[in-house]
């Protein structure tokens, strides 16, 4: 069963990204000079290591070493992460760093006691190829208080879904941040993902409230 949060989520700058971030980039046939990286979905084994994983674009590989990670705490599940990998073969990848990716799945607004909005940056969003997927790409400010760096708090309310005279759906839904009290320091780049119901609305509408007003934008699955 897919490895997911349902309500508030802390975007945790050490666990999300940080570890698949590389400084440097390798010209020629170096050890970075081949490499990719994928939103996926990262395949567990039995003793809690990641042995395969399916990519948005669909492409499957086999990890030619099992991947072992902290936050890997369930066997034989799916996890959604983003993998840094060089292609060895057909379908086998060498592993090269492999982080967890926030996953949000809407929830009906009336379920949350608080709703907030504080502003955040928005930069890109799209629909995975496999149709399971959103992906929002997101500009957090933050800072550290006392040598400490605090987590964001994000959600996505499930505002309404509309049926239309002809049977279509259109689903409305709203990305909730709250800011914590971080100070806005410095700008980081995150990514979310959104997982779409498997009854698919016809269209969605997800707005976001950032720095320069509320961002608006709809998508077909």
């Amino acid at each position: 069963m897919m490895k997911k949060t349902v309500l508030y989520i802390a975007l945790l700058a050490s666990l999300l990204i940080t570890s698949c971030e590389i400084d440097s980039y390798e010209k020629g046939e170096g050890a970075y000079s081949l490499m990719q990286a994928n939103f996926c979905e990262l395949h567990t084994n039995s003793e809690m290591q990641g042995v395969s994983f399916v990519t948005d674009e669909g492409e499957r590989y086999q990890f030619s070493t099992p991947v072992a990670a902290t936050w890997i705490e369930t066997a034989d599940t799916t996890y959604r992460a983003i993998i840094y990998f060089n292609k060895v073969g057909t379908n086998q990848a060498e592993p090269r760093s492999v982080g967890p990716m926030v996953t949000l799945q809407p929830v009906a607004h009336w379920h949350f006691k608080e709703q907030p909005q504080d502003p955040i940056g928005f930069e890109s969003a799209w629909i995975a190829k496999s149709g399971k997927y959103l992906n929002v790409g997101l500009l957090l400010k933050t800072g550290r208080i006392d040598d400490e760096e605090l987590p964001h708090n994000v959600a996505l309310a499930q505002d309404t879904v509309y049926t239309y005279a002809d049977g279509r759906r259109a689903a409305y839904y709203r990305l909730l941040h709250s800011q914590n009290g971080i100070p806005q320091y410095y700008t980081n780049r995150r990514y979310i993902s959104i997982l779409l119901p498997e009854e698919r609305p016809d269209t969605i509408h997800l707005s976001i409230q950032t720095y320069e007003g509320t961002v608006e934008r709809v998508f077909i699955p």
